[in-house]
């Protein structure tokens, strides 16, 4: 059979199998020991060798061993409780402006996404938290569930986050190395968490009726040094340990990896001093790790199962040569693999599409001329799309789980439309100004 039967074949075999419901890592290891065996003539202990390499490669990745950590301290930091005293108090301080308490979601969600990486805690948490304090002040629903669906969704961008340890692990380049990733996504993460704070602030007062502000008299029972006051006192604690851990892998005191366990050391102490920390939430937080840990590292193992059939039998080449030997310019190109990326989100797992995706168009993009640290976080911000787009959108049933009576799926698609328009102005910004990207990793790393 030729290359090119094989690669649409490949392909075809895994959308099938998807559709009908199969385990999304062990579909990729079956369609890749399926294919691999028809490449390999039917050569059992050859495919064996290949898998077995290749699983031993990943389990002997240092910088994986962040993955738990920063799950570690996610679990804890969800269970301590430091986003219920934050949003406390930015409620009093932005709820007296027009969709002030929107604005409060999304700082919250903007400073928890930089002490964890999980998006079902932040969707969850915020959801539980925030969803009855907007529907009570007269808020939108569909502008309540795009705010706290698209705000939580900023953990798997903003650093430290598992996607960009994946990514990391997964190039082994310099260039994408986890640290230059951390470095490159914090602007790009605070930009889009700016945006949503901007549509919000426009939207409501262009319709005050949206997200309507909360009483005087309310918002007056605190002075002005009260309110900053109490913001500071629930702030500083998850400042100390964004600095801890960003501030550390940015000095270069400290890997991805050790700081990864000094963020899992500090989320332990601050659980301990908010008086959330009892062997109850140890037991919890270690087995949520343990599930969390062991599907990631099984998407890994099934994804990279399949891209190395897929890339032995060459069908990497068969996808270089029909995009570059098309004639279409470099940004042509480009935009066909984002969009690519785009609905491969609406149906599947990111871990998965970064998996199958990166060892195709990662030496595309370089054969173009692209810096490889900005095509990265082009990909990361396009994958955080997955978490919204329908049908399948993680963050838009994180939310149904928890939404008060009388929300409908369609409430939730209808407001999250306007937020992943704005993830998409962000990809586009970012193509027009690369700097955004590459400024911080320039700064820190010299690359």
């Amino acid at each position: 059979m030729s290359i090119e039967f094989m690669t649409v074949a490949m392909f075809v075999t895994l959308i099938v199998a998807i559709t009908l419901g199969h385990p999304l890592a062990y579909t990729l290891a079956a369609v890749a020991t399926l294919f691999g065996l028809i490449d390999n003539g039917f050569s059992i202990p050859m495919l064996f060798y290949m898998f077995a390499n290749n699983t031993w490669g990943l389990m002997d990745n240092y910088t994986l061993v962040a993955i738990p950590l920063f799950i570690l301290m996610a679990q804890l930091l969800d269970r301590s409780k430091v986003s219920e005293a934050l949003f406390e108090s930015l409620y009093i301080v932005l709820g007296g402006l027009k969709g002030g308490l929107g604005l409060a979601v999304v700082v919250v969600c903007t400073v928890f996404a930089a002490t964890t990486g999980i998006i079902g805690a932040s969707v969850v948490a915020m959801g539980l938290l925030a969803t009855p304090a907007l529907i009570g002040k007269g808020y939108q629903k569909e502008l309540a569930s795009g705010i706290i669906c698209a705000s939580g969704t900023l953990g798997i961008l903003i650093p430290p986050s598992i996607m960009m340890v994946v990514f990391g692990g997964l190039t082994g380049m310099k260039e994408t190395s986890v640290g230059n990733l951390f470095a490159g996504a914090i602007l790009p993460g605070i930009m889009l968490a700016g945006l949503y704070f901007l549509y919000i602030l426009i939207r409501c007062n262009i319709n005050p009726k949206l997200g309507p502000p909360i009483s005087k008299s309310e918002a007056s029972n605190y002075t002005y040094l009260q309110k900053w006051g109490m913001t500071l006192k629930s702030l500083l604690p998850p400042l100390v340990l964004i600095l801890a851990v960003m501030g550390t892998i940015l000095a270069g005191v400290a890997t991805p990896t050790e700081a990864a366990g000094l963020g899992a050391t500090g989320a332990l102490i601050l659980a301990l001093f908010s008086k959330k920390l009892s062997f109850q939430v140890l037991k919890e937080s270690a087995y949520a790790t343990l599930k969390t840990t062991s599907m990631v590292m099984m998407l890994f193992i099934g994804g990279k199962f399949f891209s190395v059939v897929f890339l032995s039998m060459g069908g990497g080449d068969v996808v270089a040569d029909l995009l570059i030997g098309s004639g279409m310019s470099s940004w042509t190109i480009l935009a066909i693999m984002m969009l690519i990326v785009f609905f491969m989100g609406m149906f599947i797992d990111w871990a998965a599409i970064l998996l199958v995706t990166v060892p195709i168009f990662m030496p595309i993009a370089m054969e173009l001329g692209f810096d490889p640290l900005w095509f990265s976080m082009l990909m990361c911000v396009n994958l955080q799309t997955s978490f919204l787009t329908p049908p399948f959108g993680y963050a838009l049933f994180y939310f149904k789980g928890v939404a008060p009576q009388g929300y409908t799926m369609m409430h939730i698609y209808r407001g999250i439309m306007p937020f992943i328009l704005l993830q998409l102005l962000s990809i586009a910004i970012l193509c027009m100004f690369p700097a955004i990207v590459t400024w911080l990793p320039g700064i820190f790393f010299g690359s």
